[in-house]
C-alpha cells in the first residue's frame, strides 16, 4: 500500500505544506482537509492540474469536514498527519492569545486523527505550539514519539537566513540551532553555530548575534506585522513538509523539533524543542545537543515555562 498523509486545514499554510508534499513525490496520496465547503476539493482540483507542469505522480484529495467528524473517513491510512488547523496571529497576538481557540479546534482534530488514523505520526504547527503538541498528544492518547510539533526547523531556518543575510554569505554556508520553546522562552544556540565551518562566534560580533538572536525569537511577529493580515507560511510549511518527508522515507534525519524530553539535558516529562533523529515512528531518539553551561540553563529555563501552559491544556 502507497504511503499518505494528511494536512488537516486548508488556509495558507495548510495549502502551501500539502503542495511541497505532493511536489516531493515521496507519496502516493496527499489530503487536505478543511471545514469551509469546497475549497480543499478546489485547492486539490487545482495542484492536481499542476502535475503535468511540474512532472509529480501524487495524486491531491480534497475533503470538506463537519463539526461531528464528518469526512474524516477519508484520512484513514494515513501515515503522516498535518495539523494546521487553527486561528493565525493577527498585528499585536501573541502565540499565547490563540490559545484557547485553537485548544478546542486541535482537540477536535486529534481526537478523528485517532479514530480513523490511529497508526499516523502526528506533526503539530498550530500555535501555540508548545501547547497545542502536549494537546494533541493527550487527546490522541498516541506514543509520545509519534506526535511532534514543528518550530525548531523554522526558528533556526530563520536565524540561518538572518546570519548568511547579515555577513552576505550563501545560506547554505551557514548552520545554526535553536532549541527550546516556540516563543519568548526560545533558545537559539550560537556556539553550534558556523560560518564555512568557522564558530559564528569567530565572525560576527556579541553584539549583532545577540541581536539576530532577538530577531529570530521575534521572527513570526515580524511577518505578521508586515503582512497585517495573516502570518507566515512559505518557510513554516517548508519546514513541516520536511519533517513529514523525513517520517515517510524514515531517513534517520537529526532536526530541531518540539519532542517530548524524559531525562535529556536533566529535563524530565514536557514537550520542549530539541534536536532528535526523525524516522518512521516520529522521533527514535533525542539528541543531546553540547551546549555551553548557559544554553543548558535557558533550555532547562524554557522547559519550566512550558510545563506549567502545558499542564494546563489537559482539561482544555
Amino acid at each position: 500500500m502507497g504511503k499518505k498523509v494528511t494536512v488537516v486545514g486548508a488556509g495558507f499554510y495548510g495549502s502551501t505544506t500539502a503542495q511541497r508534499l505532493a511536489e516531493y513525490d515521496v507519496f502516493d496520496t496527499v489530503v487536505i482537509t478543511d471545514i469551509i465547503e469546497g475549497k480543499p476539493e478546489g485547492l486539490a482540483l487545482d495542484l492536481n492540474q499542476s502535475r503535468p507542469v511540474e512532472g509529480f505522480e501524487t495524486k491531491v484529495v480534497g475533503v470538506t469536514t463537519g463539526k461531528n467528524g464528518e469526512g474524516y473517513e477519508q484520512i484513514e491510512g494515513s501515515d503522516v498527519v498535518v495539523i494546521t488547523a487553527g486561528l493565525p496571529r493577527k498585528p499585536g497576538m501573541s502565540r499565547m492569545d490563540l490559545l484557547e481557540t485553537n485548544a478546542r479546534i486541535v482537540r477536535q482534530v486529534a481526537e478523528n486523527v485517532a479514530k480513523y488514523a490511529p497508526n499516523a505520526v502526528v506533526i503539530v504547527v498550530s500555535n501555540p505550539l508548545d501547547e497545542m503538541t502536549a494537546l494533541a498528544q493527550l487527546a490522541t492518547q498516541f506514543p509520545r514519539n509519534r506526535v511532534l510539533g514543528q518550530a525548531g526547523m523554522l526558528d533556526t531556518a530563520r536565524f540561518t537566513n538572518f546570519v548568511a543575510e547579515a555577513l552576505g554569505v550563501k545560506v547554505g554556508s551557514v548552520r545554526t540551532l535553536t532549541l527550546g520553546s516556540h516563543g519568548d522562552t526560545m533558545v537559539p544556540v550560537p556556539s553550534r553555530s558556523t560560518v564555512d565551518g568557522k564558530p559564528l562566534r569567530d565572525v560576527m560580533p556579541a553584539e549583532q548575534i545577540e541581536e539576530l538572536v532577538v530577531r529570530t525569537r521575534n521572527g513570526g511577529a515580524e511577518v505578521v506585522a508586515l503582512l497585517k493580515t495573516g502570518s507566515a507560511y512559505y518557510a513554516p510549511s517548508a519546514a513541516a513538509a520536511r519533517m513529514a518527508r523525513a517520517v515517510a522515507t524514515d531517513s534517520g534525519e537529526v532536526m530541531p523539533v518540539c519532542a517530548w524530553v524524559d531525562g535529556e539535558f536533566g529535563i524530565s516529562g514536557v514537550y520542549l524543542g530539541v534536536e532528535a533523529e526523525i524516522g518512521r515512528d516520529g522521533v527514535r531518539r533525542i539528541v543531546e545537543t553540547p551546549l555551553d553551561a548557559d544554553e543548558i540553563e535557558s533550555l532547562k529555563a524554557a522547559a519550566e515555562a512550558v510545563r506549567a501552559k502545558q499542564g494546563d491544556v489537559a482539561n482544555m
